[in-house]
């Protein structure tokens, strides 16, 4: 019988193949020449998946054997895009790749037992809070949100990136504890059935410090994320629709006063709702983005091939490498790739969610469930915004776009979400044999 890590061995060989014949083909469309400087950066990428399967091998045997594999060739997609845009970038990315792969490492060696985090969720969930409130302090704005904090060298780090991780075993702790309180409704309030206010009121907190987020740290995008997170996880906790229903509706008003009080905000929203009568200003990034799409086509221009740099080397779309990494997939690769991707990102969130269902215990379940949440949420808001389903947000599509908080956040969430797939999937183990006292 295959082993799950000969399995996934044998699926990683698609991100490996992905990943030299995009190189290949960005090189090709280059020069005429062979240009082999890409072929480091390939091979120390392949070396930490390899890292990682290995250690899989020994900690984690029982772990999902998909999920690396889709995981790689995400990355190894997100490499190749990255080096036509800029080799730079790429390197950049590569040093990222293999940061977060010693996360990834770490993870699984310090962390065998992914439960013991319950007994800290309050102590977890108060620094996920404290990293916000440092960043709303001290962080630097760039493009009019305030996310990032500078570290030496110039380099910024976004500690939102861990505190959405941090969040989410707070809330799989604190849940798991009240699922049944919550799950029960009490009592009737403008005829909608609910559980006593004092179990529903940080549900009403949660949203309100979301549109606290929004109006500090002008970022539509990361409340967004984090009240979408907390209704998926409180509706996987107690199964009723109202919660996230009225809590969607409390966010869409506060939302609502946010854009009225907050100018970064509107222009984003003025920018999506008609974009080429603002394509000179808020609305450039998307009017560059939409014509990338429809140039694309259904097979796209070739890796190598498409109209995302300008002569003087300034790339079409100004955020090119981060939020609208999905447009120059879809340029290059056309309508089939960029489908492709978002398969790759279905299938990825499908495996999350076969993981929740097969953990055996209520922490394990909401810890899985939030944590595939996050990616899929990510996902979705980013590809959204970009063929102008939901307003721009800012976020970051994962393991694509270029950015080492991301980057190595995302890393750590897949290697907690392997953990509880190995604790799901490890064979019992038999009973004590019981000494005849007799």
């Amino acid at each position: 019988m295959i082993s799950q890590r000969t399995r996934e061995a044998g699926f990683m060989v698609a991100p490996a193949l992905a990943g030299v014949v995009g190189i290949g083909a960005v090189a090709a469309a280059r020069a005429d020449t062979l240009d082999l400087s890409p072929l480091p950066g390939a091979v120390a990428v392949l070396a930490v998946f390899l890292a990682m399967h290995f250690a899989l091998r020994i900690r984690a045997p029982y772990a999902d054997p998909y999920v690396l594999p889709l995981v790689g060739l995400l990355t190894a997609i997100g490499l190749v895009e990255l080096n036509r845009i800029s080799p730079q970038y790429a390197l950049d990315q590569v040093i990222w790749v293999g940061v977060g792969g010693a996360v990834f490492l770490g993870v699984l060696a310090f962390l065998p037992d992914h439960r013991v985090l319950e007994r800290y969720r309050y102590i977890i969930g108060l620094t996920a809070i404290g990293l916000l409130v440092v960043t709303m302090a001290v962080g630097t704005s760039i493009n009019g949100s305030k996310l990032w904090i500078r570290v030496g060298g110039g380099q910024t780090i976004q500690l939102g990136e861990l505190a959405k991780v941090l969040i989410v075993i707070f809330l799989a702790g604190y849940l798991r504890d009240r699922r049944e309180l919550l799950a029960i409704p009490t009592e009737r309030r403008f005829g909608v059935p609910l559980p006593p206010m004092r179990h529903l009121a940080p549900v009403i907190a949660f949203v309100a410090a979301a549109l606290a987020v929004v109006a500090v740290l002008n970022d539509f995008g990361t409340a967004l994320l984090f009240v979408g997170v907390f209704l998926a996880m409180l509706y996987l906790a107690t199964g009723r629709v109202a919660y996230p229903a009225i809590g969607l509706g409390f966010f869409a008003v506060g939302s609502v006063l946010v854009y009225l009080a907050v100018p970064r905000i509107h222009e984003r929203i003025t920018g999506w709702v008609n974009p080429f009568g603002h394509a000179q200003t808020e609305g450039y990034q998307l009017v560059q983005s939409l014509q990338a799409l429809g140039d694309g086509g259904l097979f796209g221009r070739g890796l190598g091939q498409g109209f995302l740099l300008t002569t003087d080397g300034r790339t079409v779309i100004p955020e090119l490498r981060t939020d609208f990494i999905f447009s120059a997939v879809a340029h290059e690769l056309g309508y089939v790739g960029a489908v492709g991707v978002l398969i790759l990102f279905l299938l990825l969130a499908s495996r999350g969610i076969a993981i929740a269902s097969q953990a055996n215990d209520g922490f394990s379940k909401l810890l899985a469930g939030g944590l595939t949440a996050v990616l899929a949420l990510q996902a979705f808001l980013i590809v959204a915004g970009i063929v102008r389903l939901v307003p721009l947000t800012g976020v970051t599509l994962p393991f694509m776009s270029y950015g080492g908080s991301s980057v190595v956040t995302n890393f750590g969430l897949i290697a907690l979400l392997l953990v509880v797939s190995n604790r799901a999937n490890a064979p019992a183990r038999p009973p004590e044999p019981v000494e005849d006292e007799a």
